[in-house]
């Protein structure tokens, strides 16, 4: 079965899908066996790589560290065409749908076409949409896309809805790493009615009930990345 194909069973079952996003330069990659034992132990249903930078690790060691020592899927959430692996299981094929900044529309999937025509590796067609979380985000100062307000939920629908319109099979609404809230609820509903493919919300999100809280008000996936870094075993208090 696909990486899709387990997300659309999924999402028929209602089930909460939680991601843990491990970011290469956050990371330190002599520890990496330990991290994932602790997610493995966790309620996570995969592993999602990637950031808006690479400057620490090397970015194809560091996937086939993660993937020497997991046995969950793993899925690049990539920044550039540079965040490209074989030991993938998955790619987001992420478009920063939500800006107008074109290299992050078009311009680093048609420098990666090239190498993922010759990968074994499932491309996901993804519409990613920049959501205010109250503090300026990496992604925000690298791709020069100024947030979705919250309080914008008719802009966020429509562009959501234009994604999966063009194609895309995923939705992504997200506050970045570090944001200081999480999207709100009713953003999330709102979206979650105006569009028909799964939908995944991250940055932010630090606690048990803000996942529950999310996954009610309409997220398939939750990406959580921060917390897991200051509380490693975040998951096994559930």
């Amino acid at each position: 079965m696909s990486i899709y194909q387990d997300i659309l069973k999924k999402k028929k079952e209602n089930k909460l899908i939680i991601a843990a996003l491990l970011d290469p330069d956050s990371e330190d990659i002599e520890l990496l066996k330990e991290r994932i034992s602790i997610l493995e132990r966790g309620s996570i249903d995969y592993i999602f790589v990637g950031g808006s930078t690479t400057w620490k690790n090397d970015f194809t060691e560091f996937v086939s560290e993660v993937k020497k020592y997991s046995s969950l899927p793993i899925v690049i959430f990539p920044g550039s065409a540079n965040q490209i692996s074989k030991d993938a299981d998955a790619l987001l094929f992420l478009s920063l749908v939500s800006g107008q900044n074109p290299q992050f529309l078009i311009g680093e999937h048609i420098k990666a076409a090239p190498a993922l025509k010759g990968m074994k590796i499932e491309v996901i067609p993804t519409g990613y949409l920049l959501i205010d979380g109250g503090n300026t985000t990496t992604v925000e100062f690298i791709s020069g896309t100024r947030p979705i307000p919250q309080d914008k939920v008719e802009i966020a629908k429509s562009i959501a809805y234009a994604s999966e319109l063009l194609g895309m099979k995923l939705i992504y609404l997200d506050c970045g790493s570090g944001a200081k809230m999480p999207v709100s609820n009713a953003l999330i509903k709102s979206v979650k009615d105006y569009i028909n493919v799964p939908l995944i919300v991250g940055g932010g999100i630090r606690d048990i009930e803000k996942i529950k809280e999310k996954h009610l008000a309409g997220a398939d996936i939750i990406v959580i990345g921060s917390v897991l870094e200051d509380d490693p075993e975040f998951l096994l208090r559930d």
